[in-house]
């Protein structure tokens, strides 16, 4: 019996909470939601894991609680790997792999569309208030704000630097409402657009010229940083990526930076936020006002720029499909393709994906410079 108490003493039943009960359900729902429903399973398979990992039981040696996975135990291994989130290490690296995918000759064609990227900002700086009334203090209604911005990496780094109190459910939220984007937006675009607007069919985009492509990285990363210097590290690297991938001459670089690098970091990120999820620290009052707000957060997000498109289609001559605005959101490419499938309800024949990729990619760059304004604000 004494024998069995003691291998009894080293295993976790003893330890299993209702919490981690409830917190392996979220984390293998996150695993179904990825696998079942295809809601962005590089995100959600590495998060839900990592939830798992996060809410294994401890067990008591010498009288003490040990956490083999915690984030918070210089003895565990997710400790050193989580250093990365904790530090804003991952999310420059994830901006350089972004840079490296992305194509911005969209946006060059139709300038105007980086307004639609900018309008769906005023989500972040709504639920800042909105934060603030819920009696956060401004350091964390700034990094709950910036959830609106749909852009996990950009919400884990200002949540990093302003609040790392409130990583973990900053985090968790940020990439859940990325991976529900099909859900989410459809219902409001569809509440503030009529028929005959989703109808409007747009001109074909211009052919943009490798010096427009190639000029354009370094010219916005010199004008946005003069603006908003809080925003270098992130603009700087998504810029950079952006710059391999265009120059013509560091191919093996953009494809390194596109693929296994970008990989790699995914999975390390994804792994570190589930971790961070703990029974003890997420399971909180204050952790579901932030998922509460997040929500509030990213449905203004979406508002805001279908509702700007629309003032744009008013004023301007050119035609402009108002479902493009929800794209203003930085969830790249999740956002332009639930246009393209909104559109496509209504007619079949109406490719609005390209179109939306210019506010989808200006949603980008205007989610760091939130970012770089509200740490340059707040962080004084």
């Amino acid at each position: 019996m004494e024998m069995f108490w003691t291998i009894f003493g080293v295993t976790g039943v003893g330890g299993f909470s209702i919490g981690n009960l409830v917190m392996n359900a979220i984390g293998i729902t996150f695993i179904y939601l990825a696998i079942r429903k295809h809601y962005e399973p590089l995100l959600l398979v590495p998060i839900g894991f990592g939830i798992l990992l996060a809410n294994v039981p401890p067990i008591v040696i010498a009288g003490e609680e040990v956490f083999y996975t915690s984030v918070t135990n210089p003895n565990s291994q997710m400790y050193f790997l989580y250093y990365g989130v904790l530090k804003g290490i991952y999310p420059p690296l994830i901006f350089l792999g972004v840079g490296a995918l992305t194509d911005f000759s969209y946006l060059l064609s139709n300038p105007r569309l980086i307004l639609l990227g900018a309008a769906a900002q005023f989500g972040i700086f709504v639920t800042y208030f909105g934060a603030l009334q819920l009696g956060f203090d401004p350091l964390q209604a700034g990094s709950i704000g910036i959830i609106g911005g749909a852009d996990g990496p950009t919400a884990i780094f200002l949540s990093s630097q302003l609040a790392p109190e409130l990583l973990a459910p900053i985090a968790i939220a940020a990439y859940s409402y990325m991976a529900l984007v099909p859900v989410i937006q459809p219902p409001i675009m569809k509440l503030l657009t009529t028929r005959k607007e989703r109808l409007i069919r747009m001109n074909p985009p211009r052919e943009v010229s490798k010096l427009e492509r190639v000029s354009f990285p370094i010219v916005t990363f010199l004008l946005c940083t003069i603006l908003a210097p809080g925003a270098s590290i992130l603009l700087g690297m998504l810029m950079f990526g952006n710059l391999l991938r265009e120059s013509g001459v560091t191919e093996r670089l953009a494809q390194t930076a596109r693929t296994s690098f970008i990989d790699i970091v995914t999975i390390l990120i994804g792994i570190c936020v589930g971790c961070s999820a703990s029974a003890e620290t997420f399971l909180t009052p204050q952790s579901m006002k932030i998922f509460a707000l997040g929500a509030f957060s990213f449905a203004v997000a979406t508002a805001s720029g279908v509702l700007f498109a629309k003032l744009m289609n008013w004023v301007g001559k050119e035609p402009l499909n108002p479902l493009i605005g929800a794209a203003g959101v930085s969830a790249v490419p999740d956002s332009a393709r639930v246009v393209q499938m909104v559109g496509n309800e209504e007619d079949s024949s109406n490719f609005l994906l390209m179109h939306a990729m210019g506010p989808n990619v200006a949603g980008v760059i205007g989610s760091a410079i939130a970012a770089g304004v509200l740490w340059s604000i707040l962080a004084n």
